[in-house]
């Protein structure tokens, strides 16, 4: 089938899909617009139609990953229950970094390819991790942790769970992953 054919999903989804795939298993710089273009089977044309830079086929990937971390954590928290809701935050934790083919936190990865803190990647890494200190402050806050300064602390303690769960769940043991995970952040919500 050539690419005016018609398909089951559009080119522009088809090669999101793929260079998530190649991403995230191999690195994005180890990933050339080459090979995501012979991967869909497409031509450079369309592809640079899609996206005029790799770049922005990177920012497309790490938006979807965002939105599927975003739509796993506000189900989670969705409960008017604080403790489920905490439950809830950390099975979410602990089955990312347990799945098949894990390779860690796709932002840490990114944020560790792209330095410069004022590319538009980084941006949007700085980003996505603004949105979990947002949410695990908010969380903080629903277990009785004060807001302002103590809420600040505990979602920046919480932010450094998640990140050493999420290498752990790559270099350790990924099954003790959410045992330590929950007595950790129980340990740091529990005096409130």
């Amino acid at each position: 089938m050539n690419e005016t054919q018609t398909t089951a999903r559009p080119v522009r989804e088809r090669l999101i899909d793929c260079a998530s795939e190649l991403f995230y298993a191999e690195g994005i710089r180890a990933i050339s617009a080459d090979r995501i273009i012979s991967g869909v089977g497409t031509t450079k044309a369309t592809f640079y139609r899609h996206f005029p830079t790799k770049d922005d086929l990177v920012l497309a990937y790490l938006h979807g990953m965002a939105a599927g971390e975003r739509a796993g954590i506000t189900q989670a928290t969705a409960t008017p229950d604080a403790q489920e809701a905490l439950r809830g935050v950390i099975a979410v934790l602990a089955t990312s970094s347990c799945r098949p083919g894990f390779r860690g936190c796709p932002f840490i990865n990114a944020g560790a390819e792209y330095p410069d803190a004022t590319h538009p990647v980084r941006q949007f890494v700085d980003e996505q991790r603004r949105w979990w200190k947002d949410s695990f402050r908010t969380l903080a806050e629903r277990l009785g942790v004060a807001a302002g300064a103590e809420a600040d602390s505990a979602a920046d303690q919480i932010m450094m769970l998640r990140d050493g769960a999420l290498v752990a769940g790559y270099l350790d043991d990924a099954a003790r992953v959410e045992v330590s995970l929950t007595k950790a952040i129980t340990a740091v919500v529990s005096p409130h």
